[in-house]
């Protein structure tokens, strides 16, 4: 891998709980309309709460009830906060969506929650506990048929906060890598998800303010329009669009290949002029990785 284009510095990351879960559905459009909405405002723990997106979209060779699916991932800061999470996003968009089925998409957990079982109770006394697909699934009455979700679902540690910032000549050539980046990631076996819209952050974060009311504010050194007004600014000449990529991942090696081929899928593009990431002396998280040895 050229590395010339590469900042020797390294993505500070912290651990955070998991769930990993399928939406089954009659077709993919349904599946992925029931996903983008159970993950619908979960970009960052910083004013939402929690963090969630789509890992990938499966085939129905690959699901239990032989329908496409989407698998998404759900993540909370504390494990406690977990049930809510799953409890609300599920009864309220996977659901309420047509023709939907719902599995625990995690075999070991270090925690669990009976996730179906409380849902069920939407059902009125007219669920059904049932064994299915070699699972322990509540069949519920909707009005278009039966919504299957599974008894319990499971929930682990993984790794948060893998940081990729792009630096770009333009804006649109430097949204386009930061795209292409996002789809080789998502293309990838990595069990990742990027969560801001579109797997793309363009109000990028530090730690701290001048307002002591604010923890977060925007980090102005990676801003373009502040290079002739600031003297801390981190932009090489000639950078005119900054975009981060910000990636979970369900283990270390998970999130280092999926930050891996989104550094491949720029790294020879002429219109990105350096790949690098922030860190913040430990304040964020104790697990680095450095973007060299990528």
């Amino acid at each position: 891998m050229s590395k010339d284009k590469i900042v020797d510095t390294f993505s500070e990351c912290f651990k955070m709980w998991f769930s990993r879960i399928l939406i089954t559905a009659i077709d993919e459009e349904t599946a992925l309309d029931a996903a983008q909405s159970t993950v619908g405002f979960a970009t960052s723990i910083i004013m939402c709460s929690a963090e969630a997106g789509i890992e990938r979209i499966v085939s129905a060779e690959e699901t239990p009830d032989n329908r496409p699916g989407v698998i998404i991932q759900i993540w909370t800061k504390r494990s406690k906060l977990m049930k809510d999470e799953l409890l609300t996003r599920i009864s309220q968009s996977a659901m309420t969506a047509p023709t939907t089925s719902v599995f625990n998409y995690l075999e070991e957990g270090e925690k669990s929650e009976p996730i179906g079982k409380l849902i069920s109770y939407f059902g009125d006394g007219h669920q059904k506990k049932i064994t299915k697909y070699e699972r322990d699934m509540w069949k519920i009455p909707v009005m278009d048929g039966s919504f299957l979700i599974e008894e319990s679902f499971n929930f682990v540690k993984g790794i948060a906060g893998g940081l990729i910032i792009l630096i770009g000549k333009s804006t649109k050539e430097t949204l386009a890598a930061t795209k292409f980046a996002i789809k080789k990631i998502h293309g990838s076996p990595a069990k990742a998800i990027t969560s801001f819209p579109g797997g793309i952050c363009r109000s990028g974060s530090k730690i701290g303010s001048k307002y002591t009311f604010l923890d977060e504010s925007t980090n102005h050194q990676f801003c373009p329009t502040l290079v002739d007004e600031i003297e801390d600014i981190l932009l090489p000449k000639g950078a005119k669009c900054v975009y981060e990529i910000v990636i979970n991942a369900a283990s270390e090696e998970d999130l280092k290949l999926a930050m891996k081929e989104a550094i491949l899928a720029v790294k020879d593009n002429e219109e990105i002029i350096q790949i690098t990431s922030s860190n913040y002396d430990g304040k964020l998280g104790s697990i680095k990785i450095n973007l060299k040895d990528l």
